[in-house]
């Protein structure tokens, strides 16, 4: 049921209905119910029902979720015709990266649909053939009597479907040039941008809008700021997904994440009045410095209500009263001291003076990413004298390029002894040299890629101080599928971290909040330590256990939502980069296409660098880089 804060916010700024739900997974079985119940009724009445299916990790848990309908439920299939809405081109259907495979996976070999009644645009037809295919494929969705749902996802480009920036309203299914962004995006799963196909048969926005209904459902904070745009903005070919504006019968759904960026989440005081606590306080003074470009104690009551904000100084105020309050709570977030300071006063510091010195367990997603994302704080926790443990959850090795395991295999070839080894790099070789673009990895690569990001993990442990025995490899099962499609967390998933948190009984806990990584990594692992950690929550030293989230490359903090403040200097911010670059296998170019199109200790820095920025702009102190946490309770 809508508040009322959410219904003004629909009403006054959002142009299309949208839902917000808790996660991806409640979101997703309201869809596939609805879907459920349209078919149901249709097949009582011996009708067909036309569903516009989408690809891509978005759908799959409603796919999931029809999928147990219809085994556990009798949801029948037999009444339904189905046509997707894109494929790259060219493709083979059993590539790895088919839309024709990814389907047969996630829906069409669990249910009982006629293989007959399945559409999905063909990536094997000749060029000179590709304009009287789509339009055949735009015949027979007239023919089935037109969608009585599309499902979509959103890219990050605004795209639907494959309708990419200055598609039109009006277009129908067509062979199109993917955007470079889309191809980036793309890349990890064909393992190199340079394996993406180029082009794409796509159904056409008019075509999308065409449907009797719309699902459009993104989840996570990656795609929080297009959203905004399609559901806030102004319609625009250059973000296609705008159009659905004009379609009367668009619902867009989203998880908490995804819903960020509207106004009624992140500005709820621009929609109407809000209940005000410390931290939304926080939040907006904060957000109103950096708007009006002045620092928090400079603020105005004229600031507050030119703002929307007038309640804040009616029941809070004057201005400097409301000032102070909130300078002092951002001026308390900062230390030097992430572990806490012994024998200070810490009733106004984020970490507690005792126990001192405290044991600290780091969780890394990626052999890199405790250096990339809080290298500075480590390195802070091991010179004052803290107990550090570093876990790295997966292997990492999907994203360690083929020549470079091949350089490590000459070299042991070269300087080895047993014939064994020395047959390595041929072995290697021969394995590389057979295998086809997009093709999984043999054993013996990803063992080698394993070996190398373990090593390099340690060279950059050592580097910082941690010693070898506090460093763990839990090379948790999920990830181990050699490509980006990853397993769900399993009993032994989870058992691997309890087990090593249970050996450590930490103090603090450090864990990745980074939840927008293009391969969904850090949310697994992070969903992983979150349901462990519910469940040891009962357990007497983890009462007295601080759980601190980092987050890196992907995310920044919201200024307002850090709780923990770490500066570093200038010679520290270098020593967290030398710390990095002992991650050679992934210098030079990153290994996880998407948003980031530089060197992750390039982006480390600059987020560092703004966050301190941000600091300095809100009236507190100048300082060279920042690491920021936010910290997490059970409760």
């Amino acid at each position: 049921m809508k508040n009322n804060l959410d219904y003004l916010g629909q009403k006054i700024f959002e142009k299309i209905d949208t839902l917000i739900f808790e996660d991806a997974k409640e979101a997703s079985v309201i869809v596939a119910s609805e879907i459920a119940n349209l078919i149901r009724a249709r097949n009582q009445i011996g009708q067909n029902t036309v569903l516009g299916l989408a690809t891509g990790s978005t759908p799959i848990r409603v796919y999931s979720e029809l999928v147990r309908l219809h085994r556990e439920e009798g949801l029948s299939f037999r009444r339904v015709i189905t046509f997707n809405l894109d494929e790259y081109y060219p493709i083979q259907p059993k590539e790895l990266q088919s839309y024709v495979r990814f389907m047969n996976e996630y829906l069409f070999d669990h249910i009982d649909i006629p293989r007959e009644n399945i559409h999905i645009p063909d990536g094997t037809i000749e060029r000179e053939e590709v304009y009287d295919y789509c339009s055949m494929y735009e015949k027979k969705i007239d023919e089935a009597g037109g969608l009585d749902v599309q499902l979509l996802g959103i890219g990050r480009t605004g795209h639907i479907g494959f309708n990419e920036p200055g598609s039109l309203e009006k277009t129908r299914t067509r062979l199109v040039t993917l955007d470079e962004l889309t191809r980036a995006d793309a890349a990890a799963s064909f393992f190199g941008e340079e394996q993406v196909p180029r082009r794409a048969i796509t159904m056409g926005v008019g075509t999308i809008l065409r449907s009797k209904k719309i699902y459009l459902m993104a989840w996570g904070e990656a795609k929080a700021e297009i959203i905004r745009r399609t559901v806030e903005g102004e319609i625009t070919e250059q973000v296609p997904a705008t159009f659905l504006q004009n379609h009367d019968n668009t619902k867009v759904i989203l998880d908490v994440a995804a819903a960020s960026e509207l106004t009624r989440r992140k500005t709820p005081w621009l929609v109407g009045p809000v209940k005000w606590t410390d931290r939304s306080i926080r939040k907006a003074v904060t957000w109103l410095s950096l708007k009006v470009e002045k620092p928090i104690l400079k603020l105005s009551d004229e600031d507050y209500n030119q703002n929307g904000m007038s309640d804040i100084v009616t029941d809070y105020g004057p201005a400097y009263n409301v000032n102070i309050r909130v300078f002092n709570q951002v001026q308390h977030t900062i230390t030097g001291w992430p572990g806490g300071k012994p024998n200070a006063d810490d009733s106004n510091r984020p970490e507690r003076a005792v126990p001192f010195p405290k044991r600290v367990l780091i969780f890394s997603p990626h052999p890199d990413d405790d250096v990339i994302s809080m290298g500075g704080t480590l390195m802070r926790l091991v010179e004052h004298g803290h107990e550090v443990h570093v876990a790295y959850q997966t292997s990492g090795n999907i994203s360690v390029y083929d020549d470079e395991a091949l350089r490590y295999a000459d070299f042991v070839s070269q300087y080895s002894s047993s014939k064994e080894e020395k047959e390595l790099f041929t072995n290697l070789m021969n394995s590389v040299n057979q295998k086809k673009p997009g093709d999984i990895d043999s054993e013996l690569m990803l063992n080698i890629k394993t070996y190398i990001r373990q090593a390099e993990a340690k060279a950059a442990c050592r580097y910082s101080g941690v010693p070898e025995e506090n460093i763990q490899f839990l090379q948790m099962p999920f990830y181990e599928t050699g490509r980006a499609k990853k397993n769900d967390l399993s009993d032994r998933d989870l058992s691997l971290i309890k087990e090593v948190i249970e050996k450590v009984k930490p103090h603090q806990i450090y864990a990745a909040g980074d939840l927008s990584d293009p391969h969904g990594t850090h949310r697994i692992c992070w969903d992983a330590i979150q349901q462990t950690l519910h469940e040891l929550k009962q357990e007497k030293w983890f009462k007295e256990c601080y759980v601190w989230l980092y987050r890196g490359v992907w995310q920044d903090w919201d200024v307002s939502d850090i709780d923990m403040a770490v500066p570093l200097s200038p010679g520290e911010r270098m020593k967290k980069r030398r710390a990095i670059f002992k991650h050679t296998s992934q210098k030079d170019q990153p290994k996880y296409p998407g948003s980031i199109s530089r060197e992750f200790w390039m982006v480390a820095d600059e987020r560092t660098i703004r966050t301190a920025k941000l600091i300095d702009d809100l009236g507190l102190a100048e300082y060279d880089a920042v690491e920021g946490f936010t910290r997490w309770r059970t409760d």
